[in-house]
C-alpha cells in the first residue's frame, strides 16, 4: 500500500463512512436545530437589551452592560460546564441540550446587545431630533427610524459573530450532545480511524459554508454605497 492509499484508507474509508453515515446524518440535524434555537434567543435577547439601554434608566443600564460584559468575557466551556455539572448539586438538572441553547443564546446575546448598541449611538442626534419634531414618541423614533439604520450598521460584525457562536455547539460534545463533533468523536474511539472526523468535518463544511456565502452576500446588499 502506497502512501496515498494510506492517506485514503485513514481518512476516506469508503465501508466506515457508510457505517456511520445515519448517525452523522442524525448529528448534523442535531447541530442545525440547536444553532438556530441559539441564534434565536441570542439575537432576539440581545436586540431587547439595546432597546432597553436606549431608553437611559441608569439601574438597567448598569445591568445591561455588566451582563454584556460578563458574557463576552467568561469562556462558553466554563459556563456549559458549571451549569451542567454544578447545578444538579442545587437540585437544578437540565438536559444537554437546554444547557447548550441557554449558554450559547446568552453569549450571543452579549454579543449582540453590544453590536446593536454600538449601531444605535452610530444613529445621528439629528435622526432622532427629526423623529420627534414629526410626533413621534421615543418608543416610536427608536422603533422605526433608529433602529432600521442601527441594524444596517451592526449586520457585518453581527453576522460574524452569530457564525463563529453557532459553531460552537461542537461544545455540546463534552455533555453528552449528540451534535456533529460528539458523533465523530465516539465512532473514532469504536474505529480507531479518522475517517469519521473527516466525516465530521465535511458536514461541518455542508451545514456552515452556505450560511458563510448568505452573509456575504447580506454585507454586500447592506453596505453603505459611497
Amino acid at each position: 500500500m502506497d502512501g496515498l492509499d494510506r492517506f485514503l484508507a485513514t481518512f476516506f474509508n469508503a465501508r466506515i463512512f457508510a457505517r456511520y453515515l445515519p448517525d452523522m446524518l442524525a448529528g448534523v440535524w442535531t447541530t442545525i436545530w440547536l444553532a438556530g434555537a441559539v441564534i434565536a434567543l441570542g439575537l432576539s435577547l440581545g436586540l431587547a437589551l439595546a432597546c432597553l439601554r436606549a431608553y437611559g434608566w441608569r439601574i438597567a443600564s448598569f445591568f445591561i452592560i455588566c451582563f454584556a460584559d460578563m458574557g463576552r468575557a467568561l469562556p462558553p466551556l466554563v459556563l456549559i460546564l458549571i451549569m451542567y455539572f454544578g447545578l444538579p448539586g442545587l437540585g437544578l438538572r437540565m438536559p444537554g441540550p437546554l444547557v447548550l441553547i441557554l449558554v450559547l443564546g446568552t453569549v450571543l446575546a452579549a454579543f449582540a446587545e453590544e453590536i446593536f448598541w454600538a449601531g444605535l449611538t452610530s444613529v445621528p442626534k439629528g435622526q432622532w431630533e427629526a423623529g420627534r419634531a414629526t410626533g413621534l414618541g421615543f418608543t416610536q423614533t427608536l422603533v422605526q427610524i433608529a433602529l432600521p439604520q442601527a441594524a444596517r450598521l451592526a449586520l457585518p460584525p453581527l453576522v460574524n459573530r452569530v457564525l463563529a457562536i453557532s459553531k460552537m455547539t461542537a461544545l455540546g460534545s463534552v455533555i453528552g450532545v449528540s451534535e456533529i463533533l460528539s458523533v465523530a468523536s465516539t465512532a473514532q474511539s469504536f474505529t480507531g480511524s479518522a475517517a469519521p472526523l473527516t466525516m465530521g468535518a465535511i458536514a461541518y463544511v455542508i451545514v456552515f459554508l452556505p450560511l458563510v456565502v448568505l452573509t456575504r452576500l447580506l454585507e454586500r446588499r447592506f453596505a453603505w454605497k459611497v
